[in-house]
């Protein structure tokens, strides 16, 4: 490790909402976080699968909006300012002669970190893409697999694609703020909730089914128009658009997690009451772990996240208890 390269604490793998309130915590017990993240946001399958869903099973709250659960807890995160790296995903994972751990992303980034906490949920995210011939020159630019900000999109023609809950939800939260909203999906019937899609047919979206989008038009840094075609018919759309949203839904998999020596058991990594691994240094928490009697809940993932920072605390610093304070305490001394 060269001078130029920071030692963390804890490294967390995965940011969504485990992998957030574990960043906290660490913040809690004074420690060195970092977050990497694979998807270009965080939040996981909250902020990417179904932000303006009530989730109902959250202690303290009788409902909260996925989005908003999302937002409180990278507010919570934050007050202890951890590093966030997005974007990335840990290819290899080893130890070093000192004990510490060297991780090695996708982009070829390297990190070092005195213990790592996998909070990746079902692993790493990635969208569906649009098999469509050039399609990735408009990624980034106009051709979006996410939503950040609804605003981005006011007064525009913008041509969602997609059958499920994200693309109802996407066409019928930006009906009042685009200039116009096209929904096309393959199938005659969607598969997203009732409520939401009998919302949608009240609306001013113009719903268009079975099509597929088979050819973008554009200058190569923005797609002007995109054709449409009847699935298993010959009529084709050509619509005047200024962006472009697909759900075609995402692809999880542990991937290179299943290379680095953990235990494995159902596409799940094995912890023991400690949540930790077999590999010293390594801990998991949330729906990546699996133990006897595991429950795969936020809510059981808020409670194993505390217990995996104060277990990594105590590996890293025999001295340290693995007990906290409680967090008035904590705060106070904070202050």
């Amino acid at each position: 490790m060269t001078d130029k390269q920071e030692l963390y604490d804890i490294t967390i793998i995965g940011g969504g909402p485990v992998g957030l309130f574990t960043a906290f915590y660490g913040g809690m017990r004074q420690l060195k976080v970092k977050i990497i993240e694979s998807m270009p946001q965080l939040g996981g399958q909250l902020s990417a699968l179904y932000p303006e869903k009530y989730i109902y099973d959250v202690a303290g709250f009788p409902k909260v909006l996925a989005q908003d659960l999302v937002d409180n807890l990278v507010e919570q995160a934050n007050q202890f300012n951890p590093d966030v790296v997005l974007e990335q995903s840990v290819e290899e994972v080893s130890t070093q002669e000192d004990g510490t751990l060297y991780l090695r992303s996708n982009t070829g980034d390297e990190h070092y970190t005195r213990a790592v906490i996998i909070t990746a949920g079902v692993g790493a995210f990635q969208p569906r893409r649009l098999k469509v011939e050039g399609a990735d020159l408009y990624e980034g630019k106009n051709l979006h697999y996410f939503v950040n900000d609804l605003t981005a999109f006011a007064g525009q023609k913008v041509l969602i694609a997609g059958g499920g809950d994200s693309a109802v939800d996407w066409a019928n939260m930006l009906e009042p703020i685009a200039e116009e909203v096209t929904l096309i999906h393959r199938r005659d019937k969607f598969r997203a909730h009732e409520h939401s899609v009998e919302q949608l047919m009240n609306s001013s979206v113009n719903v268009q089914t079975p099509y597929n989008i088979t050819e973008f038009i554009g200058d190569g840094e923005r797609i002007n128009q995109v054709v449409l075609e009847q699935v298993k018919g010959e009529e084709t759309i050509t619509k005047d658009v200024d962006a472009v949203i697909v759900n075609y839904g995402f692809i999880s998999s542990l991937g290179p997690i299943k290379e680095w020596g953990l235990e494995i058991e159902k596409n799940s990594i094995v912890v023991n009451s400690k949540m930790e691994t077999n590999i010293p240094g390594i801990y998991a928490a949330g729906d990546v772990a699996t133990y006897d009697g595991k429950v795969k809940l936020i809510a059981s993932g808020f409670g194993e996240a505390p217990t995996a920072v104060n277990n990594a605390k105590s590996y890293m610093d025999p001295d340290a208890k693995v007990q906290p304070l409680h967090s008035t305490s904590l705060f106070d001394k904070k202050k």
